[in-house]
């Protein structure tokens, strides 16, 4: 009788997608072959790469080996990019792995363990049925460190005659972990403002909202919609809002902040007044502020902030466009984005264009992931924003929201961090760039709001 796998379709198609499109045989499945440790290496010892698959009641759990399974401790090899993953049962998303192995695997007559580091493991006990997850990998996985399963299955990984596809994962997942450490790590230059406020401006239907969320979405650990998003002709934003940035993992909250703005239209009378932006650029326009396309905030208005403090300011404008619709900005857009330009440079504020909605990310990094590919596709786009707005290249920043998944991805996760990262650096060489005379007065301000 043929042996068939319980994972369902959806569930294999993700697990070979994750791997690189590769075949699965099936070695091994413990209520058929036996549910001891000598049972599942009598099988799968000495089979090539393989990927184990560990069945609880609401998750599945992955170890994927690139070497072949060992007969015991003493034929173990070094790992070779090797690591677990998880994706909850029934959908068809694969989280892509975050652990990789560092250690060779350690067996005895009842136990499979996996090492990550010293004291990190994951082990399989055939006695019990049990699996144990060591802190940070279930604190990662946001599950328990014990499981119940019902099945043990191992495949044959056939067809990855070029470990690439599983290098390249390693290398995002590092760099991802570098962006987010160098983001968790960030200060202001010369502590100037404890904290950089951010204006994102642009077109409706920019995404200007859903980068607001895709950053969010990061540092949760899973994606979330607090600014609601829409592709309403006259915008889904109205009010001003003003969003801090928390880190789920270590509960605080980041020393940068995101302006939310109401969209730009072509047309009079619809979208963001372009005289508010001088108020909002000086730090006079309060939270929750509702629009007006018709009439700009006054000092008359009650909540009109007459004096506000350097931190209230905005110190980062990012001109956000659809990278698809460059091409079709007409010439009256052009010229109320050169009005507004002007008013950013009076202000001595650091600028940067972000391009929103690529379709490839993997198309817009450069195979070391330190710098966006110049050959990429949306070129033409890029060279078109230099020319607009005299931003310099690096400063054209190229990336993919969080608009319609269910699951982070951390290829779209690194060209997130990285935009947000050269933001922070573009305001520090700004903040540095000021005057003598213009620092001291912020930090006189500075200690009389103490």
């Amino acid at each position: 009788m043929e042996v068939t796998t319980r994972l369902t379709w959806n569930e294999e198609k993700s697990l070979q997608k994750l791997l690189g499109n590769v075949s699965l045989s099936l070695l091994y499945k413990s209520s058929v072959h036996g549910f001891s440790i000598g049972d599942l290496l009598q099988r799968c010892s000495h089979q090539g790469p393989t990927v184990t698959i560990i069945h609880s009641q609401s998750n599945i759990f992955g170890v994927f080996m690139l070497e072949h399974y060992p007969k015991s401790c003493e034929d173990s090899e070094e790992p070779k990019l090797s690591f677990c993953f998880l994706f909850p049962k029934g959908n068809n998303t694969t989280e892509i792995p975050t652990f990789f192995f560092n250690r060779p695997p350690i067996i005895t007559d009842e136990e499979l363990s996996f090492y990550f580091c010293a004291s990190e493991s994951f082990n399989l006990s055939t006695r019990s049925k049990q699996l144990y997850i060591n802190s940070s990998i279930h604190e990662k996985f946001q599950v328990n460190s014990r499981h119940k399963y019902s099945e043990c299955e191992v495949f044959r990984v056939e067809g990855i005659n070029n470990p690439g596809n599983i290098q390249r994962i390693k290398e995002v997942t590092q760099h991802r972990k570098n962006l987010l450490t160098d983001l968790r790590t960030y200060k202001p230059i010369a502590d100037l403002v404890p904290e950089i406020r951010i204006l994102l401006l642009g077109p409706i239907g920019s995404g200007k909202s859903s980068f607001l969320n895709s950053v969010k979405s990061v540092f949760q650990g899973h994606v979330t919609h607090q600014a609601i998003t829409g592709s309403d002709i006259t915008g889904i934003t109205e009010q001003f809002r003003i969003y801090s940035i928390k880190d789920r993992e270590y509960g605080t909250s980041l020393p940068f902040t995101f302006c939310d703005s109401m969209g730009l239209a072509e047309k009079e009378g619809v979208g963001l007044c372009v005289d508010d932006i001088p108020h909002i650029l000086k730090g006079c326009v309060p939270d929750r502020y509702q629009f007006n396309p018709h009439k700009p905030i006054t000092p008359n208005h009650p909540d009109f902030i007459t004096s506000p403090s350097p931190k209230e300011r905005i110190h980062c404008v990012v001109y956000v466009f659809d990278i698809n619709s460059i091409n079709e900005i007409s010439s009256k857009m052009v010229s109320k984005f050169k009005r507004i330009q002007k008013e950013v440079l009076n202000y001595g504020i650091a600028h940067v264009a972000l391009l929103t909605k690529v379709n490839n990310c993997s198309e817009v990094l450069q195979e070391n992931l330190l710098n966006m590919n110049r050959s990429t596709t949306y070129q033409s786009q890029i060279v078109n924003v230099n020319k607009m707005l005299g931003i310099p290249l690096p400063n054209i920043l190229v990336v993919g929201n969080y608009a319609s998944e269910w699951e982070l991805d951390p290829l779209k996760d690194v060209l997130i961090l990285s935009t947000l990262r050269q933001m922070l650096r573009a305001t520090d060489d700004s903040l540095e760039d000021l005057p003598l005379e213009k620092t001291d007065e912020i930090t006189r301000t500075l200690q009389l709001c103490m």
